[in-house]
């Protein structure tokens, strides 16, 4: 179906309002099907990513990814309808409601999801291309029933550069996505290992993972205490155990 532009048509008779961006008004979604009314509050993970709904917050191993309030509405209904396919005129109608724009407006808002997200648009992780149709949430997602804020943790592991902060008591180590330390690779069991935090004393163990667990280049045979700058290998990933010191190393000197 072929829209009208709000304003005045650029060079080549097509207008793209990218700075038209307020969030979805429940009231304007009364004539949509009543299943694509306004998302209901959720919290999910996908990938490496976390989407609080209500909080307005997507994040990547706790480090906040900015959208755009219309991104983020537009995610958030894929996601809620997930893995059904939601046509562009429902979408075009529920993100700029009752106001007409043309399709490239919608084009511009999913490339900005894909770039956030990381994703390839030929081969989609998350977001998914129905030509002529609309567009799907193909990536698999967790409901996650509670955020709680962790207090600042004094030890953490390092892979790349990402960075999982381990909270006191039990981390487990895997590739379900419930996991403290999430690592979404083929080498690593679902549950591999875990790493338990005492005060300022963390012990390592495998748990019967497959590929087993190496510390330092040895094979992990029982729990064993970390210390700083310790490699963990996990199936084929190696991670740095980092942990802050009582007291600071000194700054070094540059020669100058």
């Amino acid at each position: 179906m072929v829209r009208r532009a709000v304003a005045s048509a650029k060079a080549g008779g097509h207008y793209i309002d990218r700075a038209s961006i307020a969030p979805i008004r429940t009231e304007s979604l009364k004539e949509l099907p009543r299943d694509f009314q306004t998302p209901p509050a959720m919290t999910l993970r996908f990938g490496d990513f976390l989407l609080d709904s209500s909080a307005r917050r997507l994040s990547c191993s706790g480090s906040d990814i900015r959208l755009s309030p219309k991104a983020f509405d537009l995610l958030c209904a894929l996601l809620a309808r997930r893995p059904d396919v939601i046509t562009k005129g429902d979408l075009l109608e529920a993100i700029w409601p009752d106001t007409n724009v043309i399709e490239a407006n919608l084009n511009v808002v999913i490339a900005e999801i894909r770039k956030a997200l990381g994703d390839d648009r030929q081969a989609p992780r998350f977001i998914r291309t129905v030509h002529a149709v609309g567009y799907a949430f193909c990536g698999q997602a967790i409901e996650v029933e509670e955020v709680a804020a962790q207090p600042a943790s004094r030890c953490w592991l390092s892979w790349k550069d990402r960075s999982f902060a381990l909270s006191a008591g039990n981390n487990t180590i895997g590739r379900d996505p419930r996991s403290a330390v999430w690592l979404d690779d083929d080498s690593v069991s679902r549950r591999h290992a875990l790493i338990a935090v005492d005060k300022d004393t963390a012990r390592v163990e495998d748990l019967g993972s497959t590929n087993g667990t190496l510390l330092n280049r040895a094979a992990l045979e029982s729990p064993s205490v970390l210390q700083d700058g310790d490699i963990v290998q996990i199936g084929s990933l190696r991670l740095t155990f980092r942990t802050l010191s009582n007291t600071a190393a000194r700054t070094k000197r540059l020669r100058r």
